[in-house]
């Protein structure tokens, strides 16, 4: 996701969102660690930058408060 549509998103989504793409990365994570095939190794990384995207607009808002 872009940071544009994370800013549009209510903060409560926000961390729904944060939650899931951290799931998401650990079981992508487990499934390399079992020796399971990747469907798409460059996943990983959009997650993890999303991931990091979430956390910096949280960060900023804590900042503003």
């Amino acid at each position: 996701m872009r940071i544009k549509e994370l800013r549009e998103l209510k903060p409560d989504d926000q961390e729904k969102r944060l939650k899931e793409l951290k799931l998401e990365l650990l079981k992508e994570r487990g499934n390399i660690e079992m020796g399971g095939n990747v469907k798409n190794p460059g996943r990983i990384k959009t997650i993890r930058r999303d991931i990091a995207r979430l956390l910096t607009l949280k960060k900023e808002r804590e900042k503003s408060k």
